[in-house]
């Protein structure tokens, strides 16, 4: 972030002089700063892509990912640095400032952790934002705004995103929840992917056809 050096300190206020000279010094905006921090990411086994992890100064939220998902290109997920709309200004003055009660006084806000189920695509540039739950087996589609939770199996599109229909009917989508084949060892899947052209993983159960998810 760039600070107006253009402003003469004679023309200030005595008080004023100090802020700007700490305005001066600061380098990286507090609330904007969009290096992924180490902790603050957890994927399950087998999951895959290099998402990005956005903070602000003094978050402790996580982002739990679970098992085999396929995250794309530039994914990014907001776990906090979001500004108060219910007070009088969105500026973070005791942050950025460095005034007594900084971090105690709601700045930066968040929502919640970030929880992501198994089998998850992320589809390029998808944002969620924190405090949202993403259901097993969901579909994000490229660029979707995620500010909701997302129930399982649904496709969401959009800004916001908004489901668009879901993978499964909600039958199967309960045969599937309680099948839960992302905890089975590694073997035991490898033995149901299905040999030949047929992609993805077959389950053959009493109720239901052959299903490949």
């Amino acid at each position: 972030m760039t600070w107006n050096r253009d402003i003469e300190p004679s023309r200030l206020s005595a008080h004023a002089r100090p802020l700007l000279r700490r305005l001066r010094s600061a380098l990286v905006h507090p609330l904007s700063d969009p290096a992924h921090v180490p902790g603050h990411l957890v994927m399950g086994r087998e999951t895959y892509g290099e998402p990005k992890v956005i903070v602000g100064e003094g978050d402790t939220r996580v982002v739990r990912i679970g098992a085999f998902c396929s995250i794309g290109t530039d994914v990014t997920f907001l776990v906090g640095g979001n500004h108060r709309t219910d007070w009088i200004s969105t500026f973070p003055f005791r942050l950025v400032w460095r005034l007594p009660g900084a971090l105690e006084d709601g700045h930066p806000a968040t929502k919640g952790d970030i929880e992501v189920g198994n089998d998850v695509w992320f589809g390029r540039d998808a944002l969620v934002l924190s405090g949202v739950r993403i259901g097993n087996g969901a579909v994000i589609a490229a660029r979707a705004v995620v500010t909701k939770d997302v129930r399982p199996y649904a496709v969401v599109a959009g800004n916001p995103a908004r489901e668009v229909r879901r993978r499964f009917s909600d039958a199967d989508v309960e045969r599937l929840e309680a099948l839960r084949w992302w905890d089975w060892p590694l073997e035991r899947i490898s033995e149901a992917v299905p040999a030949g052209a047929a992609a993805g993983l077959r389950y053959p159960a009493p109720q239901m056809k052959s299903v490949y998810i």
